[in-house]
């Protein structure tokens, strides 16, 4: 099975799909725990000091390892073959560490979806699995051109099959385990 995420803040759309690109299993699931900010730097940053900053960002993080490792485990249970491979939306390599840079524009806006995204990656690879990077932008025209004349049926036909939800974060997760 192939997990495709297209994450939001604190959120997420999560489709799984067979290796012939069947969706077996579609979900929000909840990466931070309630009652905790889910943008520390966007939300939060601006009212604090930076060291408030750190600590806040530092608590935050924690918590999205924890509801990010509880989500996992809850697709995990429910599916019947196991997960290999994770797909995320990719980031700069060299997006920066620095609390203090992050709150300054341009990072402000970017630096905690970053977060979640390494900390999601960080929790495929302690499951085994492994993880690739889309480009939100591509990933669906890559995976129809890989599809050929069965794209609109796998992209599209889950909304049939399945009914809705089926909105463009479901397309994009799945496009993106097909990529992968």
């Amino acid at each position: 099975m192939r997990l495709g995420i297209a994450d939001h803040f604190g959120w997420a759309v999560a489709v799984t799909a067979s290796d012939d690109h069947e969706v077996v299993d579609r979900r929000r699931v909840e990466l931070v725990e309630p009652g905790v900010t889910p943008a520390p730097i966007h939300y939060d940053s601006q009212h604090l000091s930076e060291v408030a900053t750190v600590t806040l960002v530092e608590e935050v993080r924690a918590s999205v390892a924890r509801a990010t490792a509880a989500s996992l485990d809850v697709l995990c249970n429910a599916l019947r073959e196991p997960i290999v491979s994770m797909s995320l939306r990719v980031w700069p390599a060299d997006f920066p560490h620095d609390i203090a840079v992050q709150r300054r524009v341009p990072y402000e806006s970017r630096a905690d979806a970053v977060m979640y995204r390494q900390e999601l990656a960080r929790a495929a690879e302690e499951r085994g699995w492994a993880v690739h990077l889309y480009r939100a932008k591509d990933v669906e025209a890559l995976a129809r051109e890989r599809l050929g004349a069965r794209a609109d049926d796998v992209l599209h036909g889950p909304r049939t099959r399945l009914g809705p939800p089926w909105t463009k974060d479901h397309r994009t997760a799945l496009a993106a385990t097909i990529c992968a």
